[in-house]
């Protein structure tokens, strides 16, 4: 990623990422997307604060995390956000 671009990213994020805690109180599951095959799923927070901890960084579990479809560990994860309107693309 370019410098000027990161450092744009980097400032538009808040200082603190949501934590496994965050989605719980909000009732909200983390979504995880795999980049390779595009398999996607929700995971209960709960299931996850087992292995991680209350505070660990939802952004940060991806890296941790395969895919169940292709086996795969590129995978991505943020909050589980409700649908307004839109679809988003799920592969069974």
């Amino acid at each position: 990623m370019g410098r000027i671009k990161d450092k744009e990213i980097q400032r538009q994020q808040p200082s603190q990422p949501v934590s496994l805690n965050d989605l719980i109180d909000q009732n909200l599951a983390v979504f995880c997307w795999c980049n390779r095959c595009g398999h996607n799923a929700d995971i209960a927070p709960q299931t996850l604060t087992r292995r991680f901890g209350h505070a660990f960084a939802v952004p940060e579990l991806g890296g941790y995390l395969r895919c169940s479809h292709c086996q795969s560990k590129d995978v991505t994860t943020r909050p589980s956000w409700p649908k307004f309107g839109g679809q988003i693309a799920r592969h069974g």
